[in-house]
């Protein structure tokens, strides 16, 4: 086969072999924001032939502290679409398919599993990744899943593991019942065991309280905090694995 200059660097790890199993590879992505934007391009740059981006959101002015696709540019754009330029600006021949489309069990039956080489869960509803793990498990379809990065500082701490043997995540915790209770066994996962801190609470649009705007997080449920570098180290986390398994690396 013909590599091409884009290629030259991958080709030295992987090989003429491994880079044909990534031009054949089929990777379903749900979730093109925090996480997901990070697999996306990771995996494009890999070589992968084909993506489908599954997300039904926009990108919003709050995404820009850690979202690769959201520039001042592009808020307001469906991520998809965003993400599918940014692919194609990146790697022309990877074919990327777009579906704008909340992944729910009432939506699930619109997009088949059947035939990928791999599916990435990097949504935050409980709902929609147990929908996605159990579908690709009946589908036959290696499957990982992303737990929680929100509320967390140390990337270094990120692990890859099976459901079973994580501690200390909430979601995790939530997950690992509600998998057992399902017959899921052996779910890879990337899992930080770093304990969540809480998030500081802003006052409401308008407000300006005195001494400043910043004050002591409540108990009750509120946005998750976030930075660039954790989401995005899990991503890349994520997209190595996958790039390790199609093309067969130890």
């Amino acid at each position: 086969m013909s590599i091409s200059i884009f290629e030259r660097r991958t080709a030295l790890l992987l090989g003429e072999e491994g880079l044909d199993a990534l031009h054949k590879a089929h990777v379903i992505l749900f979730g093109v924001g925090g996480v997901g934007g990070y697999v996306a391009e990771a995996l494009a740059r890999s070589g992968v032939g084909r993506l489908t981006l599954v997300d039904d959101d926009t990108v919003a002015p709050s995404n820009l502290n850690r979202q690769i696709i959201a520039l001042n540019s592009t808020i307001g754009q469906d991520k998809v679409e965003v993400a599918r330029r940014r692919i194609l600006d990146i790697n022309p021949n990877c074919q990327v398919d777009v579906v704008q489309m909340f992944y729910t069990p009432d939506t699930a039956d619109k997009l088949s599993l059947e035939g990928a080489s791999y599916v990435v869960d990097a949504v935050d509803t409980v709902t929609a990744k147990l929908e996605i793990i159990g579908r690709a498990k009946a589908a036959g379809v290696p499957v990982i899943s992303c737990m929680g990065t929100g509320n967390k500082l140390h990337p270094e701490l990120l692990t890859l593991t099976t459901l079973e043997k994580t501690t200390g995540c909430p979601l995790a915790r939530v997950m690992r019942k509600e998998c057992r209770a399902r017959g899921y066994k052996n779910v890879q996962v990337v899992y930080s065991p770093e304990k969540p801190i809480t998030p500081l609470s802003l006052p409401s649009e308008g407000e300006t309280p005195a001494g400043g705007g910043l004050r002591p997080g409540s108990a009750k449920k509120q946005t998750p905090g976030s930075v660039s570098f954790v989401p995005g180290a899990a991503g890349l986390i994520i997209a190595g694995k996958v790039v390790r398994d199609i093309t067969g690396q130890p």
